[in-house]
């Protein structure tokens, strides 16, 4: 059975949706990290206006919580249009599609998050509209059946996922525009904390953004959570001023140590030290060893667990490294000194 995680992305009340969305950069400019990102973008941008054309469509890929969804938001301020979300799931037949696409206007976005996840058939009526922005719609059935065509007026796609190995090659080659975003470091992160820290009006010293950056896994998202959770402790037990002591006692209290690690990462990788003797275990002898979906594994903890070299991915499976056995304070026997009789 899954556990609930204070660092689950997805899993935000309605109050936390309503504080990200303040917290959330209004165009470019405020637009923290991803540097590399935002100087390309920047240039497109600047090339559609000059030619008076929508933006090609795009695809932001990404672990989530990077910013994905606030630079699609940060897109259409700068270009002035009216942006639409939905998300894969949510468009579960191809009329749904059809009502979303016939209502935009020229020069809108439309964005879709966790875009991989889109059926085949929705994904089939997709095709045409970003081709030449025209759609074929069915109706009837058997000999009755006729082709409806519905022209479109020129729009933008921006579609985001977690999983960019998952879309099919028709549908990835439609995109014009490619971004890869990578995880922030803390010095970003640490800036990130002041400018929220600014916006809620909490007053916070620099070696307090410092200590939450670093345990905020190179998420922005995650790095505002813990914000307003420190935020909340330092007006209940301190002065309202949020200083290394509050920071320190209350990241304790939501269970995230100074690596970033929460109680469901230090599981996983005992399970692999303690139960495949460090490895190498296969995901899914993990996922049914911890009773959690393998994709959670695969999407949400392993990708910081990987670029912190806490794990490897060997061909075999997955192998705990002496970085993780430091952090647990666990013995560690060098399989590769091992001899073999």
């Amino acid at each position: 059975m899954s556990e609930e995680r204070f660092i689950d992305h997805w899993k935000e009340n309605e109050e936390e949706q309503i504080v990200n969305l303040s917290l959330r950069p209004k165009n470019l400019k405020e637009f923290l990290g991803q540097k590399n990102v935002i100087s390309s973008l920047e240039i497109s941008l600047e090339a559609a206006a000059k030619r008076a054309e929508p933006l090609e469509h795009m695809l932001l890929s990404g672990p989530p919580g990077l910013g994905k969804t606030s630079l699609a938001y940060c897109v259409a301020h700068q270009m002035k249009a009216k942006l639409t979300a939905t998300s894969g799931p949510a468009i579960e037949r191809a009329g749904d599609l059809v009502g979303i696409l016939t209502n935009l206007e020229a020069g809108d976005i439309l964005f879709i998050d966790e875009i991989h996840r889109l059926s085949k058939v929705v994904e089939e009526f997709l095709y045409p509209a970003m081709e030449n922005f025209q759609i074929d719609f069915i109706i009837d059935k058997g000999p009755y059946a006729k082709s409806v065509k519905f022209n479109l007026k020129p729009f933008t796609l921006i579609g985001a996922t977690t999983r960019k190995g998952l879309l099919s090659g028709p549908l990835r080659g439609r995109f014009g525009l490619f971004h890869d975003f990578d995880f922030y470091n803390p010095d970003q992160l640490s800036e990130i904390v002041r400018r929220s820290a600014g916006l809620l009006s909490i007053e916070i010293d620099f070696e307090s953004s410092i200590e939450i950056a670093r345990r905020s896994r190179g998420s922005p998202r995650l790095c505002n959570r813990l914000l307003r959770r420190v935020r909340d402790y330092a007006q209940v037990i301190g002065k309202g001023i949020i200083d290394i002591n509050i920071t320190q006692n209350s990241l304790a209290k939501v269970g995230v140590d100074n690596q970033g690690l929460d109680e469901m990462d230090r599981k996983y990788l005992l399970a692999i030290i303690n139960l495949h003797q460090g490895g190498p275990a296969g995901i899914e002898a993990i996922a049914a060893t911890l009773r959690e979906d393998r994709l959670t594994l695969e999407d949400v903890v392993e990708p910081y667990l990987l670029k912190e070299g806490f794990i490897v991915r060997s061909p075999r499976g997955r192998v705990a490294t002496q970085i993780s056995y430091q952090h647990l304070k666990l013995p560690y026997k060098d399989k590769s000194q091992e001899k073999l009789f």
